[in-house]
């Protein structure tokens, strides 16, 4: 998004107020736990001024708990975004209706993050993000992490091996997600019965044990995932892999990479 893109929404939907801005720049509230991930390593708090209750949520965050610490938190109550006055808003389209009314009535710019399925999709919305918040170096700098991090994961000339990402609940991403493209990008290839499924469904125990894969790859506390039936299968490596670096993309994708990196190279022991 250009920075003369964002004056002309500015434009159109009443122009902020001098007083709440910082240091010349837009003061935010972020709604969304991947926006607050993103804004967090751009803005300080006297720009971002709030960030999502569920990055105040350990078991639900996708950022360091120092770095949560140094923002407040607020719900989606429209009065209490209001009384922020902030000149924009970061949501979804599952805001409310009646609350993006409220918002949109008070003057407030809204903008709605979309969910990303690729490294490059996550690039681009770190970017749109640092332009928003006129942020556009430290924009730059968190593009930049990404991209070193996504270099370093390459696997060379090792067999791919195959990997089922097994998720709370029992179910898996299938191969259009940004966890796949993660996965396959570190040396991994997902596993037949896991690139049968699409987004979000479910795959049950009895079909995991009945096709095990290489690598089970965990990810949840569902007890499925822990089965002691799973114990069986001797020719299966299995790991875990951090919730929380699934929920969201942006500075979370080193960390996940890091955590992959780490588990491919024992398969080259």
């Amino acid at each position: 998004m250009s920075g003369a893109w964002v004056a002309l929404l500015v434009a159109a939907c009443g122009a902020p107020p001098t007083d709440s801005r910082a240091d010349g720049r837009p003061t935010i509230v972020s709604l969304n736990p991947c926006s607050d991930a993103i804004l967090a390593e751009l803005a300080p708090p006297e720009q971002l001024l709030a960030i999502s209750h569920f990055s105040k949520d350990p078991a639900a965050t996708s950022m360091p708990a120092e770095q949560v610490a140094r923002y407040r938190s607020t719900s989606s109550r429209a009065e209490e975004i209001i009384a922020l006055a902030p000149d924009v808003v970061v949501t979804d389209r599952f805001l409310p209706a009646p609350t993006r009314r409220a918002l949109e009535k008070s003057g407030i710019v809204l903008f709605d993050l979309d969910i990303v399925n690729t490294v490059d999709d996550s690039l681009a919305q770190v970017d749109a993000l640092a332009a928003l918040a006129e942020r556009r170096d430290e924009g730059k700098a968190l593009a930049r992490r990404m991209a070193e991090a996504w270099n370093q994961n390459t696997p060379g000339r090792n067999a791919p091996v195959a990997v089922l990402l097994w998720q709370e609940d029992g179910i898996v991403l299938g191969p259009d997600s940004l966890a796949a493209a993660l996965l396959e990008h570190s040396g991994f290839t997902l596993q037949s019965a896991a690139q049968e499924l699409g987004y979000g469904q479910y795959l049950p125990l009895e079909q995991v044990l009945a096709d095990p894969p290489q690598l089970l790859l965990t990810s949840g506390a569902t007890r499925a995932l822990h089965h002691p039936a799973l114990d069986v299968l001797s020719g299966t490596v299995r790991a875990q892999l951090d919730p929380r670096l699934l929920y969201c993309a942006g500075p979370t994708i080193p960390r996940a990479l890091a955590r992959l990196r780490e588990i491919r190279e024992g398969f080259s022991r």
